[in-house]
């Protein structure tokens, strides 16, 4: 908990994450900043500050998620609009992270959009960067100044661990791809369990065609793992070759629920028996759906920013 004492810690928040920032904010037993967002007529992005912050460790909780433009965009603008009022130091916490898909040239005059992202936001004035599990690594190395990078594999381990399947001991968690083999080893192994992955090829983007399962899931429960879920089509096939060759059930968890597209329809529909997602990207009630099991990630970014702001270390959270 943060003390009285630390009255220049002042956290606000953006339009696209305010239940989370709420609930951050509860868990530090702090105000949230009093701040105006929303648009002129001609879609202009307008930003009101309604109190002072000269001085203050400020943290700007906002996702870069649908729509991503406005949202990043409405970003800059209040980390502007601190900076110029003189606040201390601008940390902004950026849950999910949008454009980092785009991290590198897949082919010849490919943009680098993660790259012009995170310069754009250490332009505006931010210090720091707090987000959690990006698309790649490497993002962090696009910021000219320190990113703390959580994992939501902590978070979404304690929530699973109560699942009946979990507690049958007859599971296997499952990487969608081998991009993905990484984190789902370090979800294994925290919860003891073998690894398999499921071996494709995309023949363009968004669609995927199995090729193989590596690994012994014939019998067992399947637990698919990814950093983020977009338009579902690879989750969803993913889950399909797994029963067709044998599995007993499948359930899926991601950090970001992005559920752009016909992913709602698609999860709705799919063998997937639950979904279990964290909060990183607020998700309107018309996406919502019966599968759908949300987890709250406040708890370890309230821990992260209280140990930003006491300057302790960050990393005693990826443990």
């Amino acid at each position: 908990m943060i003390t009285s004492a630390s009255n220049k810690l002042k956290i606000f928040s953006g339009s696209s994450s305010k239940k989370l920032a709420e609930n951050i904010a509860r868990k530090l037993d702090v105000e949230l900043g009093m701040i105006a967002t929303g648009q002129f007529s001609d879609g202009e992005i307008s930003v009101q500050i309604n109190e002072s912050v000269r001085g203050s460790d400020i943290f700007v909780i906002q996702s870069t998620s649908c729509p991503v433009n406005e949202n990043l965009m409405e970003l800059l603008v209040i980390i502007d609009a601190l900076k110029r009022a003189s606040a201390g130091r601008i940390n902004a916490v950026i849950p999910y992270f949008g454009y980092a898909r785009q991290d590198r040239k897949a082919q010849a005059r490919d943009p680098i959009t993660a790259k012009l992202v995170a310069d754009l936001i250490g332009t505006a004035g931010a210090d720091r960067v707090l987000t959690m599990d990006l698309h790649s690594a490497q993002i962090q190395g696009f910021f000219n100044f320190p990113v703390d990078h959580l994992y939501g594999i902590p978070v979404l381990k304690k929530a699973i661990s109560k699942e009946k399947f979990i507690k049958d001991n007859n599971f296997v968690i499952v990487s969608p791809d081998i991009g993905s083999v990484a984190r789902a080893r370090a979800m294994a192994t925290r919860l003891n369990a073998p690894l398999a992955i499921v071996d494709k090829r995309r023949p363009k983007p968004n669609e995927m065609e199995v090729m193989n399962i590596i690994g012994d899931i014939v019998g067992k429960d399947c637990l698919l793992l990814d950093d983020m879920i977009d338009t579902a089509g690879t989750i969803v096939n993913g889950a399909e070759a797994l029963l067709s060759k044998g599995a007993k059930s499948v359930h899926a968890a991601c950090t970001h629920a992005v559920l752009s597209g016909p992913a709602v329809d698609r999860l709705e529909k799919s063998c997937i028996e639950k979904l279990f997602c964290l909060d990183t990207i607020e998700i309107p009630k018309d996406k919502k759906f019966s599968k759908l099991v949300e987890i709250s990630a406040a708890s370890i970014f309230a821990d992260a920013i209280e140990s930003i702001y006491l300057e302790k270390p960050v990393s005693k959270l990826y443990d």
